[in-house]
């Protein structure tokens, strides 16, 4: 593991707690000698991971569409900034930069990064652990929600297991070290092997 990827929100949310939390991340992946890969601004929950990278001595690289550089809320000081034509190339290029995915707190572009890697690796797209960082139960409704949809027969249970789940960067680091995809056959065939021909 050498790079993590770690979505997030532009804002800082509406409790201290969430841009602690940015922080206290930012902190262990310089320690450990891990590069950030973020979306590349200077503000809210990404502004405050970055900084706490590059405050540790940590490697920084974002990547951020030339149409947010334009509105100048991109971070000025990074190790790398890669510009991209649109958010499409954006997360390919985080993608391929990344060797794991961190989903902190944060709103409908942080939901649909999560969402779309860790279907990508569903797919088998790619075999990089994703996870969330579950500070004070900000993702606890979402997960009950991937517990109804098992539960409703559209996602299997070794795809929502996929999506490791802690509440401190310690511990989901520690579950990425371990971690394996599922050896699962295609949704399809076992649906085929249930059906009742008649």
């Amino acid at each position: 593991m050498r790079n993590v990827c770690v979505y997030c929100g532009s804002s800082a949310g509406s409790e201290p707690y969430f841009i602690e939390a940015a922080r206290a991340l930012g902190r262990v992946l310089a320690e450990r000698d891990l590069g950030l890969v973020y979306g590349g601004a200077g503000i809210g929950m990404m502004g405050a991971v970055a900084d706490e990278v590059l405050r540790h001595g940590g490697r920084v690289i974002g990547v951020i569409p030339e149409s947010l550089m334009q509105n100048e809320v991109a971070h000025s000081d990074l190790t790398e900034l890669h510009v991209t034509a649109g958010m499409h190339e954006r997360k390919t290029l985080m993608e391929s930069h990344s060797d794991v995915f961190i989903a902190l707190p944060g709103g409908l572009g942080t939901l649909e990064e999560l969402f779309e890697v860790l279907t990508w690796a569903q797919l088998g797209f790619h075999n990089k652990p994703c996870g969330v960082l579950n500070v004070a139960g900000y993702f606890d409704q979402l997960l009950g929600f991937l517990d109804q949809c098992v539960a409703s027969g559209f996602i299997r249970q070794g795809h929502r297991d996929m999506l490791q789940v802690a509440d401190s960067p310690e511990n989901l680091l520690e579950r990425f070290a371990t971690w394996q995809r599922p050896e699962l056959g295609r949704w399809w065939e076992e649906r085929e092997r249930k059906t009742i021909k008649i």
